[in-house]
């Protein structure tokens, strides 16, 4: 009776260090912090705000509970390669707001996968005080195998000493799933630091993101002048096109995002004119010519004949 008294106490507490390691609470644990929450309401939701990113618009933080988590991950991806300039943009305006706000110090470290680094190059330093950010300010890594990423990836969120880690991948990999993101969440739950899952060309698919945004380019307004009138011809901030498909809504919510470097803050873009999109064809194409008269229907079947020069 000893031996399985003392069994079931390892048991027990292999299980509460388990549930402690993976950010839960067991029965007992969940309701003392009931218990104190309840006391202490305002030092909890003190707590809760401390450890999110608005944006400063009403309803997008409503959307998103309050902001991003600034313990967990956030996926920004794009369908096609071509929009990765889009992805990476929104993703460094994403991390200039967190240092405008001083919510941590320290760099921010970029970690891109050889693939992604072929296909849409890396960071580039002068671009990036266009949106903010100063070029000490960001490191940037390039590992050859996904492993070496990963392992990278955690070793920073463990090290505390990153306000924030930039993972980019290119599509959707086979050794990188549903366990390998639970164990980045658990990593960055524990450092109490976000991780921005960046994604080329990928699709939906299982993660421990707590947000995912489909970023697309949209075309940027004028550029305003003090006065408040916006001059002709000119372009002005950058707008990004986001999609919010992971969250507790129940439909995904689209809207057009601007970022302003200067003031490190975003806002809603709804005079941005119209979307355009490589991959869907205008409403009005013109009208169509008919096809020639006086031309084969076919390309003809290669023969034997060869050319040669004309002997006179």
């Amino acid at each position: 009776m000893a031996e399985n008294a003392t069994a079931q106490e390892r048991l027990f507490a292999l299980r509460a260090q388990i549930a402690r390691l993976e950010g839960k609470s067991l029965p007992a644990l969940a309701a003392a912090e009931q218990a104190q929450a309840a006391e202490n309401p305002e030092c909890e939701k003190a707590k809760i705000k401390q450890l999110r990113l608005p944006f400063g618009i009403d309803p997008l933080d409503v959307a998103l509970e309050g902001g991003l988590p600034l313990d967990g991950i956030t996926e920004v991806r794009t369908r096609l390669m071509g929009d990765a300039g889009a992805a990476s943009g929104f993703t460094f305006a994403l991390v200039s707001h967190l240092k405008g706000r001083e919510v941590s110090g320290g760099p921010v470290l970029w970690i891109g996968d050889a693939v992604s680094r072929q296909e849409a190059g890396a960071p580039y330093a002068p671009g990036l005080r266009q949106f903010g950010l100063k070029p000490h300010e960001v490191l940037y890594a390039s590992p050859r195998k996904l492993d070496e990423a990963l392992w990278l990836a955690e070793t920073a969120l463990a090290s505390r000493a990153l306000s924030a880690t930039i993972l980019e991948i290119r599509g959707n990999l086979k050794n990188f799933g549903l366990t390998e993101s639970r164990r980045l969440n658990l990593r960055t739950k524990a450092a109490g630091r976000p991780l921005f899952l960046l994604r080329h060309a990928g699709e939906e698919e299982a993660s421990s993101a707590s947000f995912r945004f489909l970023t697309e380019p949209a075309p940027a307004s004028g550029r305003r002048l003090p006065d408040g009138s916006v001059l002709g011809g000119s372009i002005g901030h950058p707008v990004f096109r986001l999609t919010l498909e992971k969250s507790r809504n129940p439909a995904p919510l689209s809207f057009l995002l601007e970022w302003n470097p200067h003031d490190r803050q975003f806002s809603l873009n709804s005079k941005a004119g119209e979307i355009f999109s490589f991959r869907t064809p205008p409403a009005h194409s013109g009208t169509g010519l008919p096809a020639s008269a006086d031309r084969p229907d076919r390309t003809p079947a290669l023969g034997h004949i060869m050319a040669f020069e004309r002997a006179s």
